[in-house]
């Protein structure tokens, strides 16, 4: 669930950035302000979802999110109206998140204990739930295997194949979402393919205890 920081942790931090756009002053600057903090309350949501898509990891998305507006406070005097404001404002996320990929290795976290269904008394599972938990616990291992793969992707791979087999994305909105052409785009999702289905051809085959 997103954890939603404040409109003035974002500016403030904006604010504390060589970046910032501190030459709008006066009733410039509170208009951006305004304005910021509207398609702030707006978008938030939609912004953290696809950072957790890109992510996998409730925390990362948090970062990455408010590194998000904080990008967006820096540039929305530059906003042109070129391409509609969610693409330009996905399109941020997008950037933000490739750059994270470049700078460290993310690794997803996944809990086994969410797949069961515990009796309140014992704390263990009653008889009758085995064969549930088993079929569930085959799903969260080949769930894990599948986030395992696409984590190592490179990163224009996995944000490619993530527009447009999870989000759904033509590949001319990936193409705007992202700077590329259509046919980069398309040859990336077929390269992305590739390496998926070979990593999950060669994962480690999890033997029973």
């Amino acid at each position: 669930m997103a954890t939603i920081a404040s409109v003035e942790d974002v500016q403030q931090a904006a604010l504390d950035s060589r970046q910032t756009p501190l030459h709008l002053e006066g009733q410039n600057e509170g208009l951006l302000r305004n304005e910021f903090e509207q398609l702030y309350m707006t978008y938030y949501s939609r912004i953290w979802a696809l950072c957790l898509r890109m992510t996998g990891n409730p925390d990362d998305a948090d970062d990455l999110t408010q590194e998000t507006f904080v990008r967006l406070f820096q540039k929305l005097s530059t906003f042109r109206g070129e391409a509609p404001f969610s693409t330009w404002l996905r399109r941020i996320a997008i950037n933000v998140a490739l750059l994270r990929f470049q700078k460290a290795s993310w690794r997803h976290e996944t809990s086994l204990e969410a797949l069961s269904s515990p009796d309140p008394a014992s704390g263990h599972l009653l008889p009758t739930e085995w064969g549930r938990f088993d079929t569930r616990l085959k799903e969260a291992l080949d769930r894990i295997s599948l986030e395992r793969a696409i984590d190592q992707l490179p990163p224009g791979f996995r944000a490619v194949l993530i527009l447009h087999d999870v989000e759904g994305y033509e590949h001319v909105e990936i193409s705007a979402l992202m700077g590329c052409s259509i046919g980069t785009s398309k040859s990336q999702l077929h390269k992305a393919r590739l390496k998926m289905r070979e990593l999950l051809q060669h994962r480690p085959v999890t033997q029973p205890v």
